[in-house]
């Protein structure tokens, strides 16, 4: 019932910026043209990222969509559209498409991405594979770049994830073959909004995850800063200007 009240209050508030309450079928594959960047959202459901910090990974992409900053950064570019995909992954093979290759140039098409992710996206604890493939995500994320039905001045991987990879592959082994390809990978860490964690998983991600040109990694410092991180994250890897 709690679940169902935020959710009805989260879509309240969206509906009072504008954005519907309805679900809002994205532009899928055949009809994203050309765009400036070319964005995977990459997104943690393993067995350790609760219904709590789902909601956060959730409702920080959604508000992300929609904020005049981003919105800004999109609009200031050359051609002024990204492409974004947004999926969830766990253990290997375990995989959730929630957006598919969509192009947003202006709020609207933003505020249309957020209703969708707000309405498909986990609520924690959704997937059977609990282990944490981040070797597995970036190989996704490869694939979807490489399948991108458009030209695109760069195209980046941006993962969120809340532990180190202990399922599938070497995680080394996938950051490299995605760089060879000319993507970009980066990075936010969620495990600083949980109880326990001992390892300092920003470093293991500089060190072993991200990777490519102007490749980096955010932290929160608690959840109220998670919504602004992300947004901060976006705008730097969205605007074109920055990589000149």
């Amino acid at each position: 019932m709690a679940k169902d009240k935020l959710l009805m209050n989260l879509l309240g508030t969206l509906t009072a910026f504008g954005v519907s309450a309805m679900l809002v079928l994205p532009a899928y594959a055949a009809d994203v043209a050309d765009v400036d960047v070319a964005v995977v959202f990459a997104v943690d459901m393993s067995s350790s990222v609760d219904p709590a910090t789902a909601d956060i990974l959730r409702e920080g992409h959604v508000t992300a969509m929609c904020a005049p900053e981003v919105i800004a950064a999109i609009t200031r570019n050359r051609i002024g559209c990204v492409g974004i995909t947004y999926f969830e992954w766990s253990s290997y093979g375990h995989f959730q498409m929630v957006l598919p290759w969509t192009r947003v140039c202006g709020l609207s098409d933003g505020k249309a991405a957020a209703s969708v992710i707000l309405k498909r996206a986990q609520r924690g604890y959704g997937h059977r594979g609990g282990d944490t493939s981040i070797s597995f995500a970036i190989d996704e994320g490869s694939l979807l770049l490489d399948q991108f039905p458009g030209e695109a001045a760069r195209k980046v991987i941006d993962i969120a994830g809340n532990g180190t990879n202990n399922d599938g592959l070497p995680v080394q082994q996938s950051r490299l073959q995605a760089i060879a390809k000319g993507y970009t990978i980066n990075a936010i860490v969620v495990s600083p909004l949980l109880r326990g964690v001992k390892y300092d998983l920003t470093s293991y991600f500089a060190e072993n995850v991200i990777g490519g040109p102007r490749a980096f990694v955010i932290e929160p410092v608690n959840k109220s800063d998670y919504a602004v991180a992300l947004r901060r994250k976006l705008v730097q890897e969205i605007s074109v200007s920055t990589d000149k």
